[in-house]
């Protein structure tokens, strides 16, 4: 492929996948056709089947360049914890920043469920790319956790708490804040983690009156 044809098939690809995120937060990832997405792109629908062979593959794609975007934001800051608590402190700003994106969060959510009932589908969700893997938590927070706790289940509590929180905020029907959440994922960590508390103490969470 000449240089400028591949250029064109990368603009092509980019204006789908910009096609595809906006329906998607607009209609849902289940409501919205392969027709529908090309037609808004501009293109037939043999320009979709030229990069991926279904939707699924697409959201894939469209996953795991979101993420990437949100951990370039994590990266400088985890580059600089020197403790459990400022690792904890730099994964949480990067979950939060997933919850704000809220109509992105409610795609997410859509085809994680979707992607549940198929198991080739769940296994490649499951990867490392795509989400806060139980391994990659243990990669970052490993060498700050001083107790014989797992690092891997620290990972799985706080992803927990935070695709539960996730599917709170969306459904709107709690009063939970992120700072509720962000105090309980770092006390629960820094307790399984230290074997002494280290680190500055957990903020208190936010006080609100009334429910």
């Amino acid at each position: 492929m000449g240089r400028r044809q591949q250029e064109k098939s990368q603009q092509t690809q980019a204006e789908l996948l910009g096609a595809a995120q906006s329906l998607f937060e607009e209609k849902g990832f289940f409501a919205t056709t392969i027709a529908e997405l090309t037609d808004r792109a501009g293109y037939a629908k043999g320009s979709f089947y030229r990069h991926w062979t279904s939707k699924d593959e697409l959201i894939l794609q469209l996953i795991e360049q979101k993420l990437a975007g949100y951990r370039a934001q994590r990266a400088e800051r985890l580059q600089r914890a020197a403790s459990l608590d400022d690792a904890l402190q730099g994964i949480w700003g990067f979950l939060e920043n997933i919850v704000d994106d809220r109509n992105w969060a409610r795609v997410f959510l859509e085809f994680t469920i979707h992607a549940s009932r198929d198991e080739k589908l769940k296994a490649e969700l499951a990867k490392r790319m795509y989400r806060l893997s139980d391994a990659m938590f243990a990669d970052i927070v490993g060498e700050f956790v001083t107790s014989d706790y797992q690092p891997e289940k620290i990972g799985a509590l706080n992803t927990a708490l935070f695709e539960g929180f996730l599917i709170h905020c969306i459904l709107g029907t709690g009063t939970l804040e992120k700072s509720d959440v962000r105090h309980a994922a770092r006390t629960l960590a820094l307790a399984l983690g230290s074997s002494g508390r280290q680190g500055s103490e957990p903020e208190q969470p936010a006080t609100h009156k009334g429910n």
